[in-house]
């Protein structure tokens, strides 16, 4: 191929096609359990997580409701993917060697939520939520009927693999994430640039700015207990007595149990097998859908 500028961008486009290929192929599952907000500053705040009461007939004049605000900021951070191509191997036409390159590049940028959202919930026994308790605590500070602050909890504890009960219906999942700059990839590849005389080689990459935080820890149950029957009754029943500022009923509703890959067998125990374990009816079959996640542990 003859080095000049028209050439180069053909190859650039072409490089470009095979990198969204990529793209496509990336099998996620963050959007699952997280919420994508759109960004347009260093950070958002959240501080309004927590906050919405609920609705009270109109009696006299209107009460308003002194709740707590939270000082919780998600702050979007910048990721980079870069790689170099051999000027030689382009001007020998040998460039076709880094298409597999670029569809996995394409392939790792497609993943990069995953690798955002998935340590996040996985860490949320210790990782602070909006109200400055960890994500997955027994101490979240709530109202009860009178206004007065009570403990509430979203985990058992335990020491074994984690796994988690989430309510994924809601405008609000458990994790957020935030999108300031979208992935897209740029070519370093004027024949000119200092670069590529001082090296011979052309750059591509990508780049962008993400944030990820905790959202509502009412729709989140996170428990390192044996995964059995009971200690899943105890997470769906919690959840479903869960009980805003107030007093005020949450209706949450329990809709998916999310596993690492070494709990697969007894997560599909609970939620498809016809009878349990003393061959009694499963009353828990087909209670919540499964999610089997690689990328937990």
């Amino acid at each position: 191929m003859i080095i000049n500028q028209g050439n180069l961008s053909t190859l650039y486009l072409g490089f470009k096609t095979v990198f969204n290929g990529g793209l496509g192929q990336a099998e996620n599952q963050w959007n699952l359990v997280a919420t994508t907000v759109p960004s347009n500053a260093r950070e958002e705040k959240y501080g309004w997580l927590g906050k919405i009461p609920g609705v009270r007939k109109w009696v006299g004049d209107r009460v308003i409701q002194n709740l707590m605000v939270h000082d919780h900021a998600i702050e979007n951070e910048p990721y980079e993917l870069t790689i170099s191509v051999s000027r030689d191997d382009i001007e020998d036409d040998q460039y076709g060697v880094y298409n597999p390159l670029f569809n996995e590049m394409g392939m790792t940028v497609g993943a990069h939520p995953d690798e955002l959202v998935w340590p996040l919930l996985q860490n949320g026994f210790a990782g602070t939520g909006y109200d400055g308790q960890a994500f997955f605590d027994t101490d979240h500070p709530v109202l009860d009927a009178n206004g007065n602050e009570i403990s509430v909890a979203n985990t058992d504890g335990g020491a074994g693999t984690a796994w988690y009960l989430l309510s994924l219906n809601r405008a609000i999942k458990p994790i957020i994430y935030q999108t300031r700059r979208a992935f897209e990839l740029v070519a370093l590849d004027r024949p000119d640039d200092d670069h590529v005389f001082k090296k011979r080689e052309f750059i591509y990459g990508v780049d962008g700015r993400f944030g990820a935080g905790y959202g509502l820890w009412q729709t989140a149950w996170g428990s390192k207990q044996e995964l059995n029957q009971a200690n899943y009754k105890i997470a769906r029943e919690a959840m479903q007595g869960m009980r805003g500022d107030y007093g005020r009923p949450l209706g949450i509703r329990p809709t998916h149990l999310v596993v690492p890959s070494s709990l697969e067998g007894q997560a599909l125990e609970i939620l498809n097998a016809e009878r349990n374990a003393a061959g009694a009816t499963n009353v828990y079959r087909n209670t919540a859908q499964l999610a089997v996640v690689p990328w937990l542990q």
